[in-house]
């Protein structure tokens, strides 16, 4: 929540692992004051329709997703990822984040890192793909993923 309150964003698409992780964070996050909807495979699919239809018409800024929406979708206004649980492949990594910073917008994408197995994806990710993932700063500059 402290993440959410301190940072600026257009809409944000936190990626989680599991279905009951999905609406347990949505429940939390909309208690809080930040509307969300949850997606995720055990919604029926007008469901899962209506839930994308309302996040591109921008009614919500947050969605919590499962890998459902890892990949395939493009939504203009996203431009924060985070990963609330790292996927369990660099490939997986590699489609969450392609989802900020589309059509020619600047993204952040932001990694929870919580384990062994986390921090062998993120290595992975860093190797093959030739990048360096910094911790988050303190102050985060916004012209980094915001555009003007």
């Amino acid at each position: 929540m402290e993440l959410l309150d301190s940072i600026d964003f257009n809409q944000v698409i936190v990626f989680v692992s599991h279905t009951k992780y999905a609406n347990a964070l949505q429940e939390v996050i909309n208690n809080e004051g930040f509307p969300s909807v949850a997606s995720h495979g055990e919604m029926k699919q007008e469901q899962r329709i209506k839930v994308y239809n309302d996040f591109k018409e921008a009614k919500y800024r947050i969605m919590i997703s499962t890998d459902l929406f890892g990949r395939g979708i493009d939504i203009e206004k996203i431009n924060i990822v985070i990963n609330f649980h790292m996927p369990e492949t660099a490939d997986q990594y590699l489609h969450r984040v392609g989802r900020a910073g589309r059509f020619g917008t600047k993204g952040l994408t932001i990694s929870f890192i919580s384990g062994e197995k986390d921090s062998e994806v993120l290595n992975e990710v860093q190797s093959r793909f030739e990048v360096k993932v910094e911790e988050l700063p303190a102050q985060i500059d916004k012209s980094t993923y915001m555009n003007n």
